[in-house]
């Protein structure tokens, strides 16, 4: 169509319009020759299609003789397409800037913007349902990406980094919704009703004081998704992070654990009253927990600022009833707060009635638990019935485990695979015998939270390098001295290896030493020498003597050595250090006896000048002292 206006031609479409001199338009069939037609028409103005599409259609409806067109001559002749477009124009920030001529204005310094731009419910009026709700969620998607401009252009004045601010507002969807919830609702008051949106959300914002919280918390070391979801967690009340932080502080909670306490603190946490966390606090203190205390365990277990105050109570009553006082309460949740607030109470009943089953009363278990309350970390089906398995395949029977439990309980907390089986297989790999590995264990479970590579096989190395102990008899060492895999080499070892040699041992005589009696070398050396001294001076003994029995050094000089010796001299005998030493007293005092009438029936019969038998002068490891 061709619409003519006075001089002016318009090129529509197959036909034309046609406005006399009254102004009246007259629609004419176009039959000129289609080449002619072509020649003379100008070059469309598409982006002046929809306002020509409004004037046909207002054109058409007026020469029609129906003054009340049919619904689906009411349908809008707007397509969904350019109805997103004016959608986006009506709500977001910034517009484009378009040449003369455009249908809109597009340019927000553009005084006649608000009236340009068509009105916002003359978009929704569809008969399609879904094409409406379909442009409400389209409406929302481009409000709440206005409001998220706004929230990032309030933080960029506030000197944050472009990459920080979109990693943060990524985060941030609750909050933004909120906003912009907020934003709409200021509308309703006067002095906001004809201000824009986008004043309003910059109002939100402000009054908030979201970007000055967002510094304070960066400042406390939290990260951007901490700070989000703490944020997240105050469901608008930001005041409150800044209360509970405050409270925290007064219960001595340092500053790099505050955000931590917060956000592992619970749902609640920033909904709570100071009042209800200041009972939970003074429920702990009379029960052995310490003010001073009280800031390392929040911060170690925050959950238990989530409970109640009752919830509390059953918790400390759980284990005082197994005998704990409130000292070894109190020292106990200082050491592992998890074991009072992290565990449910079921799972806390059926470790203790587990560790029950190894032979322990409630008593025990609760001075176990006071002890190493580690234990309430550990999984009974992935940790103890696997390590209970393991140690009876190796022969600990339950009373073996019991003990090791009660003298290394840290054993039932390390991990099998990685921490036990290793050095099982080492010590096999020695030559330890299976029933020897058991009692290895049982005697000293310590042995098994000592490192493979720090500790045991260097251990071990020194022996077989620097202390004389052969291939051969690293096993026996090993089975009959655990212990001695714990010593310090350099603190420990060494010292001691350097003054046996020092006193004229060999370092093959030192090694049969030391596979005779392993702990030879965990003795101190302020120990070793008054012995050594008495030994040599005052007993006239001779190196060999003490290579023979090494053990000599194991026995109490006061309470043993010298008091025997003693005996010794004032009856005149002399026997080897092992039969002086390695024997009960009523053992000793018997041997002294029966050698004393041994020599009193021989010098009897020495009187009476009777020759003895040749073999009655044997007396074994027993001569005469000459006085």
């Amino acid at each position: 169509m061709l619409l003519s206006c006075q001089n002016h031609t318009l090129y529509l479409s197959s036909s034309s319009i046609h406005f006399s001199k009254n102004s009246k338009p007259n629609i004419i069939t176009n039959c000129q020759n289609p080449n002619e037609q072509n020649q003379n028409q100008p070059i469309p103005r598409r982006h002046n299609s929809k306002s020509t599409s409004f004037l046909i259609h207002h054109l058409s409806h007026k020469n029609s003789d129906n003054p009340h067109p049919s619904p689906t001559e009411l349908q809008d002749p707007t397509p969904h397409e350019e109805k997103v477009k004016l959608l986006e124009l009506s709500l977001v920030r910034k517009r484009t800037p378009q040449f003369p001529g455009s249908i809109y204005a597009q340019s927000p310094s553009d005084s006649d913007v608000g009236s340009s731009l068509p009105p916002l419910r003359t978009l929704f009026k569809s008969r399609d349902e879904e094409e409406e709700e379909v442009m409400i969620m389209k409406a929302l998607e481009i409000r709440r990406k206005v409001t998220q401009e706004v929230f990032k252009e309030a933080m960029i004045k506030g000197k944050f980094g472009i990459t920080y601010i979109e990693n943060l507002v990524s985060r941030l969807g609750g909050f933004i919704d909120f906003v912009m919830i907020e934003a709409a609702n200021l509308k309703r008051l006067p002095q906001y009703s004809h201000s824009t949106f986008n004043l309003r959300a910059k109002t939100v914002i402000e009054d908030s004081q979201v970007v000055q919280l967002v510094r304070w918390l960066k400042h406390n070391s939290l990260s951007y998704p901490q700070i989000a979801k703490l944020i997240l967690m105050s469901r608008g009340k930001l005041e409150s992070i800044r209360n509970r932080s405050e409270w925290l502080k007064s219960v001595l909670v340092k500053g790099d654990f505050i955000g931590e306490a917060m956000l592992k603190g619970g749902d609640n946490i920033l909904l709570r009253s100071d009042r209800e966390l200041d009972e939970i606090v003074e429920c702990l203190e009379s029960n052995g927990v310490r003010r001073e205390w009280m800031g390392y365990v929040v911060s170690r277990c925050p959950k238990l600022l989530s409970y109640s105050l009752e919830e509390v109570k059953i918790r400390v009553q759980f284990y005082l009833d197994m005998g704990l006082d409130e000292k070894d309460f109190g020292t106990m949740v200082f050491d592992f707060p998890k074991a009072l607030g992290y565990y449910t109470l079921e799972e806390m009943n059926r470790k203790v009635d587990y560790l029950k089953e190894f032979g322990l009363d409630s008593k025990d278990v609760g001075k176990l638990l006071a002890f190493r309350p580690q234990l309430m970390a550990c999984s009974i089906e992935e940790q103890w019935k696997p390590l209970v398995k393991y140690l009876y395949y190796y022969g600990i029977t339950r009373g073996g485990m019991k003990r090791m439990l009660t003298i290394k309980p840290m054993v039932f907390c390390v991990d099998l695979e990685m921490t036990i089986v290793p050095k099982v297989k080492f010590f096999q790999d020695l030559g330890v015998r299976n029933d020897g590995i058991a009692n290895m264990l049982v005697k000293f479970p310590t042995l098994l939270t000592y490192s493979l590579h720090k500790k045991i096989r260097p251990v071990v190395i020194f022996l077989m390098t620097k202390a004389g102990v052969t291939e051969e008899s690293i096993a026996k060492v090993v089975a009959l001295g655990p212990e001695l895999l714990g010593c310090s080499i350099v603190h420990k070892l060494e010292v001691n290896v350097k003054y046996h040699l020092s006193l004229g041992i060999r370092l093959r005589q030192l090694g049969e030493m030391v596979a005779d009696f392993p702990m030879l070398l965990r003795y101190n050396i302020d120990v070793l020498r008054p012995k050594y001294i008495y030994l040599r001076k005052t007993m006239v003994r001779t190196l060999q003597d003490l290579i023979q029995f090494p053990r000599f050094f194991s026995y109490s000089l006061e309470g043993r050595i010298i008091p025997r010796h003693k005996v010794l001299v004032e009856n005149q005998i002399n026997v080897k250090l092992k039969c002086m030493l390695a024997c009960t007293d009523e053992e000793f005092n018997k041997m002294v006896k029966n050698m004393i009438q041994k020599r009193h029936k021989f010098q009897s019969t020495v009187m009476k000048g009777n020759t003895p038998h040749p073999q009655s002068h044997a007396t074994g490891d027993i001569t005469t002292r000459q006085t």
